[in-house]
């Protein structure tokens, strides 16, 4: 095993010398990983986890083919990108043809929070004005530019609520304001975007840019309403202002049939500016900003260049490359699509069996599990998702928690994920949760069984994952529920004991 330290020794050096606010999963007892292939990690003992948290090894760890890719081009060269040289752009035409035919500029990055601090830049000077409108519990990275549009973490901190940030209802159904029961909710929650945008007008203020996930991962895998973004976009784009989708978490094919997570909205949405990352280049630093020449051009007549040193290397570059051939080549969408509706599946079923389970929610492999307290109040089981991690950790599957409420078991593993693991990683929550549920007195109630999580009606192309398709109108009826959201909930990361 590549080990240089004894666990014990690493987790000195790290206390030691690594800035305390570094945190690791599982801090209570962390893992130590000294080696990964496909969708499995390896600890210093050979044992071996069911990775459910890495979306960043998009085609699983270590993929031969995308460590050749990257060995050979180092052999050969790695530069600063202001020189010339073929794989930044055969790799930004074969991005370019992923996308709508409007989005075809590229700026390349080294990372998701460069390419948003970047798309912040091009929103910004392309009609000179400030304001952003962000949504509720969004995290967009770890730059001040980008903490001061995301209420995930500035909402925790002491860093101040910044008056030309506008914070935006997450439109949640499950959990927000208005619900699966709610006639329009699409309609509603864009309505708030337009009080935001008129209340910013009548103190003198312009909006720049609307930025969101196109589905929120950190806000607790929240999908937003079928029409939602077609609404903010018509508002924003009337003020002025350019519609940012973030797709760093969610692109690249993880919900399925779609290459990135913003079609599953309609093809009658296309955002001015998109950004990507982390599972571009398989774990090499690589991303991206794709926008339309119109905004292209805005920002290059400001008269200041823009050049990032290693952002589109060419070793970066050509792992890049490999990454696009992989998914071609082994069908990783369509795995993502069988895979994800088969395990969406198998999670409702356990949900009829376990009361701690309120919502099942998401797309292709991008999957949310909110635990809860009280399925009618849905109060967030926060220390009860804690606890669930770690015994998972003990069944040798790596999930994590997350969530306002730190609630919500995310699962978003590498895109090889096969039908197997999915089999496995329900096996394991089954036990984990009856044991828990016995300890704590937790009854089940009846629950109704079906292929969304509640009625609402998700985006068109996200229904068609799901196993048979979408519900009827008569599903959707029988599965309305109306229930207040009480927001006490236990302290985040304190666990249960069983």
């Amino acid at each position: 095993m590549c080990e240089l330290y004894s666990k014990e020794t690493t987790m000195a050096l790290r206390g030691k010398y690594i800035g305390p606010s570094c945190t690791v999963f599982f801090p209570e007892d962390p893992v130590k990983i000294v080696r990964a292939e496909r969708q499995y990690m390896f600890d210093e003992r050979g044992q071996r986890y069911l990775d459910c948290i890495n979306n960043v090894a998009h085609v699983g760890h270590c993929h031969p083919e995308v460590v050749e890719a990257a060995r050979r081009q180092m052999e050969l060269l790695n530069t600063n990108s202001r020189f010339l040289h073929d794989n930044i752009v055969a790799y930004a035409q074969r991005l370019a043809a992923t996308l709508p035919p409007q989005l075809c500029i590229c700026y390349f990055t080294n990372s998701g929070s460069e390419a948003n601090d970047l798309a912040l830049r091009l929103a910004r000077g392309f009609r000179g004005r400030q304001d952003v409108i962000t949504l509720e519990h969004a995290y967009h990275g770890h730059l001040s530019s980008l903490i001061e549009i995301s209420p995930y973490k500035f909402q925790k901190g002491k860093d101040d609520h910044k008056e030309f940030v506008h914070v935006a209802p997450a439109p949640d159904t499950y959990r927000g304001k208005y619900r699966e029961d709610h006639a329009d909710p699409a309609g509603a929650y864009a309505d708030q975007v337009k009080e935001i945008i008129e209340d910013a007008h009548h103190r003198g203020r312009k909006i720049a840019a609307f930025i969101a996930e196109s589905m929120q991962s950190c806000g607790g895998q929240v999908l937003p309403p079928a029409g939602y973004f077609q609404r903010v976009a018509e508002l924003v784009r009337g003020a002025g202002g350019v519609f940012i989708v973030d797709e760093v978490q969610v692109g690249f094919g993880r919900t399925g049939k779609r290459f990135w997570s913003f079609q599953t909205h309609g093809e009658d949405f296309v955002p001015d500016i998109v950004t990507m990352g982390k599972p571009m280049g398989n774990g090499h630093p690589l991303a991206c900003v794709v926008t339309t020449k119109e905004i292209a051009d805005a920002f290059h007549a400001s008269g200041m260049q823009y050049f990032n040193t290693f952002g589109g290397n060419p070793v970066s570059c050509a792992a890049g490359l490999a990454v696009l051939d992989v998914m071609e080549k082994e069908d990783l969408r369509g795995n993502a699509a069988r895979v994800g509706a088969y395990l969406t599946e198998l999670l409702n079923e356990q949900k009829v069996k376990h009361a701690l389970i309120g919502d099942i929610r998401g797309v292709g492999l991008f999957i949310g599990i909110d635990l809860v307290k009280d399925r009618g109040r849905r109060t967030p089981a926060t220390a009860e998702a804690q606890h669930v991690i770690y015994k998972m950790k003990e069944k040798r599957v790596l999930l994590s928690a997350d969530g306002p409420h730190r609630n919500v078991l995310k699962i978003k593993p590498p895109m090889c994920f096969t039908a197997e693991d999915a089999e496995f990683l329900v096996e394991q929550l089954d036990g984990v949760l009856t044991v828990l549920e016995e300890s704590i007195g937790t009854q089940t109630e009846p629950a109704i069984s079906g292929n969304t999580a509640h009625g609402t009606k998700m985006p068109e192309e996200a229904r068609r994952e799901l196993p048979g398709g979408a519900p009827n109108s008569t599903e959707i009826a029988s599965r309305r529920r109306n229930g207040a959201c009480r927001e006490t909930h236990s302290p985040a990361g304190k666990r249960l004991r069983t």
